[in-house]
């Protein structure tokens, strides 16, 4: 399987308005300086006794209401159904899968015979049980994924402590089921590791003082041979504490052939490749903004965030692998994207290449293979009013799974056969909640700057439009993340059939319409990515779907940013906020965990004039009492080692220094998703819908 690439990356403003700043200079005083630091401290004994403390208050408030545990069991229900779609990866002639139950709680690894699982008939085997490795080991193990070496039964598994990014990575073998005895140990860091080959791992990991950059991951890649310490792996290549990190990716061809890369990780979205076949590494010939996909027949396959060599800017495009080196490679575009457009994912097989993207939000899969000396390029005949993702595929196959859902069709699986030409579905999920109940519409606001947002509303089909409605507004905004139509158990059964309104903002910042889209509010221009929000807020408001006092909103990581900056720029269009995971202290992010990777999409506190930008939009020193402020519920996880949850922490406790309510639960465990097990994701899933139907529905 191919190695994970980026894994944790991810994941992950002008000035208020003028009346905003007006309403809220009287109230407070600027922060001058941070009283709260000590809550930054993760595991210290003062921060978790507050933490503990805010916990009980707050359970206290949502535990006790009587809907919580109606609402807790139907969203374990849900996080326990079995009746999921098993999804994963193909690699010589096995489907694999990780799943998770009500009685494998942490999880099992295991694969199919892969013409069985085209039949829909899949024969399981178990490869790891990690809840028995946990027991064992006495250990609080979250599993983070396999990579298996091809023609081995040799894999290197990746298991964290609670969830967090850093994971321990161990040899195991599928055909003995066990770790394998003196095998490759990486031990605790947020490393990279590939095979090379059987005998020999290419490592990027924590080698000691001055090998990690200040974002917190390796920078330096080394080649480790079998037998061998750790610590006389011999270094490959360097690179720079600045960069984000170094990430290893190896990519087979459709002849079985491998090509061992290395993504030197400048910023965020900015990254210089390099071939690791050969004795010293080779820079491969690709712009900044790009990122490789993979092989196809001797061709290396990538994507354009920037427009290169008469290449359009979100374009798919390939070169003869031989070209790597070369001033000037022989590249071609494969597709390129209208402005309303995007590519999503790409998929390769034996004989095409596949490219699921949106049209306005609308998700299609396009089928594009050699054809003499040019490409030809058709649609898979799918729907084409959801979102499509790729299940699985593999250059050494003729066929490749899809699947596609909406707001109210649950996913259904598709095996992509006849050379990935012809779609057949395998198996369709049954519905969780009674979606004949509601209708999905898409609408637009217009931003600010006369920019058309588009939004998606699923609402009951006899609605009325008095402005009455109880409405959760959900949007994500950044780093170019995607957020089409989808199914959502937890949002149908859990809010919907119980009498709400559900809308997601597709906002810039995000990738509905490719890196356009997303540079548009790239750091000092992140105001449009506020003023969208707002744009839509209004638009729910004129169209009466509903009011300021039914309007709640969502968001987590950096959609926990934007509900933020909301809550401080526009208050009194919301009744609720549920603040996840969030990113609040934008002066000291870059200082806190992986915050200093993230420079690229905020701007940097340490130059002069994006803090000044910054100053004006971070949460946490722009709080203010005020009347018209809601009582937000902030959400977030000890064991997050990606966004600190110092953010949270000192958030709620600057809020109650002002006397504004708060409602805060962090999870000891959790991880950067604040859910380490399917039991914790029900749990905090029932405290937010609780939260929201309080605040909303009350």
């Amino acid at each position: 399987m191919r190695s994970a690439v980026l894994a944790g990356l991810a994941a992950i403003f002008l000035t208020a308005c003028a009346s905003t700043q007006s309403a809220q200079a009287p109230s407070t005083p600027a922060m001058t300086e941070d009283p709260y630091l000590w809550l930054e401290e993760v595991e210290g004994e003062r921060a978790l006794a507050w933490v503990r403390e805010q916990n009980e208050r707050s359970l206290g408030v949502l535990e006790a209401d009587p809907r919580y545990q109606g609402l807790y069991q139907d969203a374990l229900a849900i996080a326990n159904n079995r009746d999921r779609l098993p999804l994963g990866g193909i690699q010589e002639g096995y489907y694999y899968n990780f799943w998770q139950d009500e009685t494998h709680v942490r999880g099992i690894w295991r694969r199919s015979p892969l013409a069985d699982y085209a039949r829909g008939q899949p024969r399981w085997e178990t490869l790891l049980d990690v809840d028995a490795l946990a027991t064992a080991e006495n250990a609080n193990w979250v599993y983070q994924g396999a990579d298996c070496l091809e023609g081995t039964t040799r894999c290197l598994i990746s298991l964290s402590d609670g969830g967090r990014d850093a994971n321990t990575v161990r040899e195991y073998d599928i055909a003995t089921r066990s770790f394998v005895e003196g095998g490759f140990v990486v031990p605790e860091a947020k490393s990279s590791v590939a095979w090379l080959d059987r005998d020999t791992l290419l490592v990027a990991t924590d080698w000691g003082p001055g090998t990690m950059t200040e974002s917190g991951y390796a920078m330096v890649v080394k080649r480790w041979r079998r037998g061998t310490a750790l610590s006389t792996a011999t270094e490959v290549m360097r690179g720079q504490t600045s960069d984000v990190g170094v990430f290893i990716g190896v990519f087979q061809d459709t002849d079985g052939s491998r090509l061992p890369v290395a993504y030197e990780a400048n910023t965020f979205f900015e990254t210089s490749y390099w071939r690791l076949d050969a004795a010293t590494p080779q820079q491969i010939n690709l712009p900044a903004k790009s990122s490789i996909v993979g092989l196809f027949r001797g061709n290396l396959v990538f994507t354009l965030n920037e427009a290169w060599r008469g290449l359009a800017q979100g374009a798919l495009a390939s070169y003869p692998v031989s070209d790597t080196g070369a001033e000037a490679p022989r590249a071609t575009t494969l597709f390129a994207p209208t402005d309303r457009q995007s590519v999503e994912g790409v998929a390769i097989t034996r004989d095409a290449i596949l490219v699921a993207g949106y049209e306005n939000v609308c998700g299609r899969i396009l089928r594009i293979a050699p054809n003499g000396n040019s490409w030809t390029t058709t649609q898979i005949s799918l729907p084409t009013t959801g979102s499509v993702y790729f299940a699985g595929s593999s250059p050494t196959e003729p066929l490749a799974f899809a699947t596609y859902q909406d707001y109210t069709t649950p996913s259904t699986l598709y095996a992509l056969d006849n050379n990935a030409t012809s779609p057949r579905a395998i198996r369709s999920l049954p519905a969780l909640f009674d979606a004949s109940r509601f209708i999905a519409e898409q609408h637009e606001a217009v931003s600010r700057d006369g920019t058309r947002v588009p939004y998606y509303i699923v609402r009951p089909r006899d609605m009325e439009f008095d402005g009455d409605n109880p409405t959760l507004l959900y949007a994500y905004g950044g780093f170019q993340v995607s957020y089409p139509p989808t199914y959502s158990a937890s949002v149908g059964k859990l809010w919907l059939e119980r009498g709400g309104v559900y809308v997601l903002a597709n906002i810039r910042g995000g990738g509905e319409f490719g890196p356009a889209w997303h540079q548009a509010g790239l750091r000092t221009n992140r105001q449009v990515i506020y003023d969208d929000f707002y744009a839509v807020q209004r638009d729910l408001v004129d169209r009466r779907i509903t009011s300021p006092r039914r309007l709640g909103i969502m968001g987590g990581s950096n959609g926990g940013l934007l509900m933020g900056v909301m809550l401080n720029q526009h208050p009194e269009m919301v009744n609720a906020a549920v603040v996840q995971v969030p990113l609040l202290d934008m002066l000291r992010y870059d200082q806190l965990l992986a915050g200093a990777s993230w420079v690229d999409e905020y701007g940097s506190p340490s130059n002069p004039e994006e803090r000044a930008f910054l100053e004006t939009i971070s949460p946490y020193q722009n709080l203010r009492a005020r009347d018209d402020f809601p009582i937000p519920f902030v959400l977030t996880s000890t064991k997050d080692d990606r966004v600190h949850p110092g953010h949270a922490r000192k958030y709620v406790a600057r809020m109650l220094e002002l006397g504004l309510p708060v409602l805060y639960y962090e999870n000891i465990d959790g991880g950067h998703s604040a859910a380490a097990n399917l039991n914790e994701a029900a749990r905090r899933r029932a405290l937010e819908y609780t939260y929201l139907m309080q605040r909303l529905m009350d």
